[in-house]
């Protein structure tokens, strides 16, 4: 097995512990340091016996203090002693306690140093190498956590040497090949050293002799230029190797002589054996700990037992004084009778007043749905014949009376639904939903259709996405892009001439949910402090002088509510004529194998719309137009009828593809001649056409028997699409 010594070995208290331990008990911490600096000094001297001697004085000092911290660190610094003298059984069970005790400190630092360690005992050992690999991983994937270029290279030098040990050259060559150039000609003399020791290794097994020895060459001046003992007997080792694999017997045993003088000194017998009795030592001092933690509780034990019996006292003395207590309070119950006696009519009219609140409330919600629909349906015939008029009438085109004639009722439009999503937030009627999305394409597709707005108040709109994210997240998309869209929109109606970004930063993981962070800033005209508590009402309006800024007052209420929906708060810095930040945190679930589950079963259809004949029943002849304009301008054809009763008569006459039915007719309504024509066993898809909103007719609809739901006003390309889904499904089956 050629192998490379792990460059944890050397660097694994090259760390300063005071930016990871808090600041209490000072002049403990400061010995607890001192100590482990003192076994640094030690340890790179190969004074192998007193650099364990002053990581054991810092462990017992640690449990003194009981900082879990510093306990962690001072079995990770023995644990490195022990696996540099080859007893790495002992070396293992001293990393195992760090690990322990680093898990109740909770510090990534932590985290990376032991599981390197762990790594380097497992693979440098030969004990399991993919054990070792495994481990290597872990500390590499909390050097990422933490930002440490240092420790990220360090440990991708460690994985490809444990790769390279197992003959899989190819795998740990992917590990270093974009750090080799830059460690070595910019690195630390360390990690200059190692990384020419690997490469040599690498070029050794590639029969490339020259270079293979010019590597090992620069591996040794650095060792013996730095007095790195140990890792200049590892060197000797792969020396030896090296000429073995080349034939070269003489030169193999110049380097094997070498190699047994200088382990001769680095690793001396009575070393080995002051380090044997140092173990030995420190598990007696942990039992000694243990055992003075247990005479301290039993003395609390017996300090309480002399507590008690002034216990005793107080409780009679309190006892007496309960009695006076009981005495006054049955002079109070008369009153308290009389008092009760207006609670309970008192509660009876505020249960009146709640029965009248639900009753209002429940008049409120069908208010607004009845408003709701009845301004969708003439606003669905606005937009169409709209359409209609720029189709027919090209020359229109540029019409300015008909184009603000569209974007008022599209204004309308986006104010309905407004109102709309307020009163579904508050009676709670919205359930977030777990969809797999990428964070990238949804923002970028928010930027790209609220670029006009940008273009229009020539500003620039910048996104700034952390590489961090995962590209595939769980959650609901449709309420973020919601909350999103109207920040941006929001903060690009406010600024002219500036800047709009919006930016997303992973901030935190734990387990398998990703907390990121978004900010819209804008360089607009800012918030006044006074009113910055209240723009999350409904309907506020902050009063501007310059211009005058349309709009209703709920795009920000709309994001509130929707923000606390994800078990969040938003929050806003806002300055006058500077600017305007907003910032919310949202979890979202990363899962691969999930991911792929739900990719898997989306269903891609791939097929164009084919010529179909549709049965329009509607009783609104503007609707009819527009519907059937709608129809016939994707070559598909159509047959109008005003209710229930035509329609049933028109199916049996012709033989139709799919139907488009109303739901609010005369005679009889969408829902009753949808169950009639099922009672017939006619299977023929029917799609409800409503201006209701979706959540209020799915059941009643489903029940009936229809297939789908459109919501007038509604997009062609969605009607096409639905049209030709159910067609084909329809097909399929049969």
């Amino acid at each position: 097995m050629i192998k490379a010594k792990s460059i944890r070995l050397l660097l694994f208290l090259f760390f300063f512990v005071s930016n990871v331990i808090a600041q209490d008990f000072k002049t403990e911490q400061d010995e607890i340091e001192r100590l482990l600096n003192q076994a640094v000094a030690d340890f790179n001297d190969a004074k192998f016996d007193k650099a364990l001697q002053s990581s054991k004085t810092a462990l017992i000092n640690s449990f003194a203090i009981n900082d879990d911290s510093y306990i962690a660190q001072s079995y990770n610094t023995i644990g490195v002693i022990y696996n540099e003298c080859s007893d790495a059984k002992k070396a293992i069970e001293f990393y195992e306690k760090a690990l322990t005790y680093a898990k109740k400190a909770n510090k990534d630092k932590l985290y990376n140093w032991i599981y390197g360690n762990l790594g380097s005992a497992y693979y440098f050992n030969e004990i399991d190498v993919n054990k070792g690999i495994g481990y290597y991983k872990k500390a590499l994937y909390y050097a990422t956590i933490i930002k440490d270029t240092t420790e990220i290279n360090y440990t991708r030098v460690n994985i490809a040497s444990a790769y390279f040990s197992i003959d899989k050259f190819d795998e740990g060559n992917y590990y270093v090949k974009d750090i080799k150039e830059n460690i070595l000609l910019n690195g630390s003399e360390d990690s200059k050293m190692s990384m020419n020791l690997l490469m040599g290794i690498y070029t050794t097994n590639r029969d490339q002799k020259a270079e293979a020895e010019r590597y090992y060459s620069i591996a040794e001046k650095i060792a013996k230029k730095n007095k790195f003992d140990s890792f200049l007997i590892n060197i000797y080792e792969n020396l030896v190797r090296h000429h073995k694999h080349f034939n070269e017997p003489q030169k193999a045993q110049a380097y094997k002589a070498k190699l047994d003088s200088l382990s001769k000194i680095v690793y001396s017998k009575d070393k080995l054996n002051n380090i044997q009795k140092a173990a030995q030592q420190i598990e007696l001092d942990e039992y000694k700990i243990q055992l003075e933690r247990i005479e301290k509780i039993n003395q609390t034990h017996r300090k309480s037992l002399k507590e008690s019996k002034l216990v005793v006292i107080l409780f009679i003395v309190i006892l007496i004084v309960l009695l006076l207590f009981l005495l006054t309070l049955y002079k109070n119950i008369k009153l308290r009778e009389q008092a009760n006696l207006e609670l309970k009519k008192a509660n009876e009219e505020l249960l009146i007043a709640k029965e009248k609140a639900e009753e209002a409330s429940q008049l409120k919600s069908q208010f607004v749905s009845t408003i709701t629909h009845e301004l969708r349906t003439p606003l669905y015939g606005v937009i169409g014949i709209t359409n209609i008029i720029l189709d027919e009438h090209k020359e229109l085109g540029n019409s300015p009376h008909l184009r603000s004639l569209k974007f008022s009722a599209k204004y309308l439009l986006s104010l309905v639904n407004d109102i709309l999503q307020i009163n579904k937030i508050e009676e709670k009627r919205i359930v977030l939903e777990n969809l797999i999305f990428n964070i990238t394409d949804e923002i970028t597709l928010i930027k790209n259709s609220v670029e006009y707005i940008a273009d229009k108040n020539n500003d620039k709109l910048t996104l700034e996405i952390d590489t961090a994210i995962p590209e595939f997240l769980i959650g609901d998309k449709l309420r973020l892009s919601q909350i999103i869209m109207n920040l941006v929109s929001n903060a690009l109606k406010f600024t002219k001439n500036g800047e709009v970004s919006i930016i997303a930063d992973l901030k935190k993981v734990e387990g398998k949910v990703y907390f990121i962070e978004f900010k819209i800033k804008d360089t607009g005209i800012g918030i006044a402090k006074e009113h910055q508590s209240k723009i999350f009402d409904k309907f506020v309006q902050i009063e501007r002088k310059e211009e005058d800024y349309q709009g209703t007052g709920l795009g920000l209420s709309i994001v509130s509510s929707l923000v606390k929906l994800f078990d969040s708060e938003i929050h806003l810095e806002s300055e006058e004529n500077v600017g305007t930040t907003f910032s919310f945190t949202i979890g979202f679930e990363f899962d691969e194998e999930k991911s792929i589950e739900i990719i898997n079963n989306i269903e891609v259809d791939l097929s164009t719309t084919g010529l179909y004949n549709i049965l329009v029943v509607e009783d609104n002849k503007i609707n009819q137009v527009v519907t059937k304009k709608i129809i016939q301008g994707s070559n598909m054809t159509c047959t109008i009828v005003d209710d229930g009763y035509a329609a049933m008569v028109a199916i049996e006459r012709e033989v139709f593809d799919l139907i488009l039915m109303d739901i609010n007719m005369p005679l009889i309504n969408g829902f009753e001649t949808t169950r009639k024509i099922r009672e017939k066993g006619i299977k023929i898809p029917i799609i409800a056409l409503t201006a209701f909103d979706k959540q209020e007719v799915m059941e009643e609809a489903i029940s009936a028997g229809m297939n789908d739901i459109m919501v007038k006003p509604f997009e062609p390309s969605k009607l096409f699409q639905v049209i030709h889904n159910q067609v084909k499904n329809k097909e399929n089956a049969d």
